[in-house]
């Protein structure tokens, strides 16, 4: 199937990711009386990512995340020569997926970026208030655990057709851990999508959120080779 295909599809699996968990955080997290809370932002977050698994997988591979896309590129799943578009094709969906729920956010009086927009961020701008270095080791080991997750259970050796159950349980965990301290992104496409609505200190700390989850998803890419050997991993 062509790049063009694949991108396509994961360009509409970012957009579904943000739109739903991010959407879930905006909208519905607090929502008076009814507010899903914590529990079910993350929820929310994982069952985008299976849902879009049995959606997109058998076209794309449904990564909807760039250090995913590094991370099997690095655990010599994926080809280098496609790394770029399908990260271009996230970003913009992540984008995508951002605008469509600032429109419907807006739509409600005294509605204001100034919440977070379900942006990350370190220091004061950590839900819970944690320290640079804390969501730097998060990022990095979050990441880091969720691609070991991909890795294993879309490993040749392991049940197929089952993937996308404990990938997106494991972010759905992962969420449940590190909400708190960094709105949880383990995804720079995710957390750029909001950032560029919110701008200000959203933006200036986007790096950490394209850094920390690129370096997670590298380690796990050697390391899972390495556990698995390289006739076991593809």
């Amino acid at each position: 199937m062509s790049v063009s295909r694949r991108s396509l599809a994961e360009f509409i699996g970012t957009l579904w990711l943000v739109l739903g968990g991010c959407g879930s955080a905006v909208l519905a997290a607090a929502f008076p009386k009814v507010g899903i809370g914590l529990l079910g932002v993350a929820l929310a977050f994982g069952l985008t990512v299976l849902t879009m698994a049995f959606a997109i997988g058998h076209i794309s591979g449904c990564h909807l995340n760039p250090a995913v896309t590094v991370g099997l590129w690095a655990g010599k799943r994926f080809p280098g020569k496609d790394v770029i578009p399908y990260i271009i094709a996230q970003v913009l969906g992540a984008i995508a997926g951002a605008g469509i729920l600032y429109v419907i956010a807006s739509g409600q009086a005294g509605f204001s970026v100034a919440g977070g927009f379900a942006s990350n961020g370190y220091g004061e701008h950590s839900p819970g208030g944690y320290s640079l270095l804390a969501c730097l080791v998060t990022e990095v080991v979050m990441t880091f655990m969720f691609l070991m997750i991909i890795l294993g259970s879309t490993d040749k050796l392991a049940p197929a057709g089952f993937a996308g159950i404990p990938i997106g349980l494991g972010l759905t965990l992962i969420h449940l851990i590190s909400i708190p301290v960094t709105n949880t992104s383990v995804n720079p496409a995710r957390s750029t999508g909001p950032a560029l609505f919110v701008g200000g200190w959203a933006t200036s700390q986007l790096w950490l959120f394209w850094v920390a989850p690129i370096v997670g998803a590298l380690l796990a890419g050697l390391i899972y080779t390495a556990l698995a050997g390289k006739d076991k991993t593809a």
